[in-house]
């Protein structure tokens, strides 16, 4: 993985995919000010450099009939690296656990679940989460509402301070 030095031309790149990341070549190069040639190399650059890891789309999980979003602290009986690797396979091997989280404090984890609804919850709990090897504390805080979402990173603007309104 080659190393790119990040310029504003790159920063605003990076801060238009990760708004839009369905934008054509062409769009992206009139946003950064540059043609689509030297764009579309930069673009590649940062793919390979690993600033851009991929693309995807965001899906509505209520539309997909997930309506219960529920995040579960999980604290470990035992924290040796096996044991934090059995924990993580079997993380992965979830697929309602979406987000998974390594802590430092009294929680090891912390995990974004969806569900369909309590009943689908409640068994993945009771049959899964809590009766894994290893699991010593379950706490669960479901969420009543996004309030706010934004993915990825702020990207700032190196012309200005952090924090400082651009465009």
């Amino acid at each position: 993985m080659k190393h790119v030095k990040l310029d504003r031309i790159d920063l605003k790149i990076l801060r238009e995919l990760q708004k839009d990341g369905r934008m054509t070549n062409v769009d992206l190069a009139k946003q950064a000010g540059i043609s689509a040639p030297p764009c579309l190399r930069r673009v590649r650059a940062l793919e390979e450099a690993g600033y851009i890891r991929g693309y995807h789309a965001d899906i509505a999980a209520d539309k997909m009939g997930f309506g219960l979003t529920v995040f579960i602290q999980v604290s470990l009986v035992n924290h040796g690296e096996a044991d934090l690797a059995h924990f993580g396979r079997l993380i992965e091997a979830w697929p309602q656990v979406r987000e998974c989280y390594m802590l430092t404090g009294d929680t090891d984890f912390l995990l974004k679940v969806v569900a369909e609804d309590w009943e689908s919850f409640q068994k993945f709990l009771t049959t899964q989460l809590t009766t894994a090897a290893n699991v010593n504390h379950v706490k669960s805080a479901p969420a009543m509402r996004r309030v706010k979402y934004e993915s990825g990173v702020p990207i700032e603007d190196k012309g200005g301070p952090p924090g400082t309104p651009k465009e």
